[in-house]
């Protein structure tokens, strides 16, 4: 990956996998692995920091960035607090109902700001007001030093993000036996979703392996995908995320306050809508029943399958006029013709089917009718159903030089730019693999 996209390259992550020496070790006992980090645009790339600690509870406010702080007031209080102190941090702030506000004391007399001018002006946005029947009182943010964090580093040790021991014994907690050979810690992903994702956010894992990504994201109250092309998306991944929706209380769940909740759905890729014949002709695949190809070629064209109660061929639509019905049947002149009678002027309609009487092609400016094998063609890929990936090592270029490459990426717009942040790749290399 590095070598094909290193304009995209962010850094490499050592995760201290083990807690203690491989005696059975050869030569070196491996102790840690990779973590890849790789942005879709380096540009846009943003990353977390990491707070440490927890947050005294007088922090009792959060912005909207959900940094904690607190508020204290704008006027200057103790020593050196009186007008003639300061004179110049004597002036107005304008109230939200547009009232001047000076810094009064509390026995009437006039005292001063704590800041000046300028500085009030730059930090307006630090600056709260609290009312009363005296009227406004000026406030400004304290926050938490924890909230600006630190940036993530590159050495994570195992006490902090747990090793493969600890992840072999949360998966045997939650299935009762050795159910997977290299699982990750909860608390590894934990940290890594931290550093990369927000709440609410899309995690992706292409490939799930025992479900952890997906279990800690759907703790973390973050969206998630995940796919397996295995077995163990059955054994493993569906009861897992079945546990987690009913509140376990392994890995990262009671650091995260879990309790259960939330859903998902569980999909299967089906077989191929389309198959070859002996003759080499595209035929419609006999596992699927006429309700099944109905709703896979509605999908396909954009439609939403969503059969009308009255009227057969409104089988789906993709506005309120335009509609979609797929059958079969040979269609002939005498069918499209009473369609016709039965549509309203205003109505559009196309129709998929096997085959078609010829004078039906263009018999009606408002009907387009296609063969469904040739409408789907070039869509998707047909007449396969192992979508194994066929995963190689790409070669290596001895003469691609580091230092005076240059990408030719182009530049992104501001709307391209937001929709790229945060979006990256994570991989995790295993060197023991």
């Amino acid at each position: 990956l590095s070598v094909a996209y290193p304009q995209n390259f962010i850094t490499n992550v050592i995760w201290e996998k083990s807690d203690s020496p491989r005696m059975d070790a050869n030569l070196f006992s491996s102790r840690h692995d990779h973590i890849l980090v790789y942005a879709k645009s380096i540009k846009a790339f943003k990353i977390n920091r990491i707070s440490d600690g927890e947050i005294p509870s007088h922090y009792d406010r959060v912005d909207e960035e959900g940094n904690p702080y607190y508020l204290k007031p704008l006027r200057a209080m103790g020593g050196e607090d009186r007008r003639e102190d300061r004179p110049s941090m004597f002036f107005p702030i304008i109230a939200p109902d547009g009232t001047q506000v000076y810094p009064m004391r509390q026995d009437g007399s006039e005292g001063r700001w704590r800041w000046g001018l300028e500085k009030i002006k730059k930090e307006a946005h630090r600056i709260g007001w609290g009312k009363s029947k005296n009227g406004y009182t000026a406030y400004y943010r304290i926050y938490h030093e924890s909230s600006k964090g630190t940036p993530p580093e590159t050495i994570w040790f195992n006490n902090e993000v747990g090793s493969n021991r600890t992840s072999k014994q949360e998966i045997k907690k939650i299935f009762q036996y050795k159910a997977f050979d290299t699982p990750k810690p909860e608390a590894l992903v934990k940290k890594v979703l931290v550093v990369c994702t927000d709440k609410n956010d899309i995690v992706l894992d292409s490939f799930l392996g025992s479900g952890t990504t997906t279990a800690v994201a759907h703790k973390m109250a973050r969206h998630w995908i995940g796919v397996e092309l295995g077995e163990h998306a059955k054994t493993h991944c569906h009861p897992r995320l079945k546990k987690v929706i009913q509140g376990e209380q392994g890995g990262i769940s009671k650091s995260v306050n879990w309790k259960g909740g939330g859903g998902f759905k569980f999909y299967e890729l089906a077989s191929s809508l389309l198959n070859q014949d002996s003759f080499g002709n595209w035929v419609m695949s006999k596992e699927y029943n006429p309700t099944m190809v109905a709703a896979a070629v509605a999908k396909q064209e954009g439609f939403r399958y969503f059969p009308d109660e009255h009227i057969y061929w409104k089988q789906g639509k993709s506005s309120e006029k335009d509609f979609i019905y797929t059958t079969t049947q040979f269609v002939t002149v005498e069918i499209l013709d009473k369609i016709k009678d039965e549509m309203q002027p205003d109505e559009s309609l196309l129709i998929a089917c096997k085959a078609f009487q010829q004078e039906c092609d263009n018999r009606f400016s408002n009907i387009t009718i296609k063969k469904i094998p040739q409408m789907l063609l070039g869509r998707c890929e047909f007449g396969k159903d192992d979508y194994s990936l066929n995963i190689v090592n790409m070669p290596r270029d001895e003469a691609f030089d580091e230092e005076s490459y240059e990408t030719d990426e182009p530049e992104m717009n501001e709307t391209e730019e937001r929709k790229s942040t945060q979006q990256g790749i994570i991989n995790f290399f295993d060197t023991d693999e």
